[in-house]
Parts: structure tokens; C-alpha cells; sequence
């Protein structure tokens, strides 16, 4: 599947900026969101092809919102990727069983988005 639309969720401005620059690159249309609440309802209405998803957020963090987008019919198809600070290999296991399908640790590089752009899950 070609990954065409992407939706960034993280609650850091210049790590989103960061991501949204490297999609966009790509030429992927980027969606944008800072929480997981926000991330949740424009998965919803725009339907992305792969989901670019901070773990650290306030209110709900990435592991509740992957649950809830793995749970929901209209979203359960989306990739998620998780992209944060968090690089043990225990947070990898469970961001795996909370249905995330890639995992990107900060600081990351281009080249790490994009393949998992290309790698289309």
C-alpha cells in the first residue's frame, strides 16, 4: 500500500515541525495534531495511511491512543509508529502489544521516517 495521507501526533512543536518537514518531503500530505485526544478524532475524519505517534503527551498518552485507535472499526487498519525519547527495550515490547507497528526512538534521523514510510506496514 502506498502511503499517500500521514497524520503527526506529538506534543512538542519542534519535534512535530520536525516530522511533518521529513513527511512532507516525502510528498506525503501531512496531518497535524498535539495530543492524543486531537490525534484520535482527525484519525477518524481523515482517514491517514500511517500514523506518526509520541508516547509522552498529557491527558492521554501514545499508549492509550494506539489502544483506542487498534479498538475502533474506522481506524484499526492505520499503522501506527511510535516515535519518543522512550528506548528500552521494555517500552518497545509494549508499544508492540498496545498494537503500535514500528517504533522510531528520539533523536532519530530522516532516514528512519522514511523507511518506515517505504516500509509501509
Amino acid at each position: 500500500m502506498a502511503i499517500k495521507k500521514v497524520l503527526v501526533c506529538d506534543d512538542s512543536g519542534p519535534d512535530r515541525a520536525n516530522l511533518e518537514r521529513i513527511v512532507a518531503g516525502t510528498g506525503c500530505t501531512v496531518i497535524s495534531a498535539a495530543n492524543g485526544k486531537e490525534a484520535l478524532a482527525k484519525a477518524r475524519a481523515e482517514k491517514p495511511d500511517m500514523i506518526f505517534l509520541d508516547i509522552l503527551m498529557p491527558e492521554m498518552d501514545g499508549y492509550e491512543t494506539c489502544r483506542m485507535l487498534a479498538n475502533d472499526p474506522e481506524t484499526k487498519h492505520i499503522p501506527v509508529i511510535f516515535v519518543t525519547s522512550k528506548s528500552a527495550r521494555a517500552d518497545r515490547v509494549w508499544a508492540q502489544m498496545q498494537g503500535g507497528k514500528g517504533y522510531i526512538a528520539k533523536p532519530f534521523q530522516d532516514k528512519d521516517v522514511v523507511a518506515e514510510l517505504q516500509g509501509a506496514h
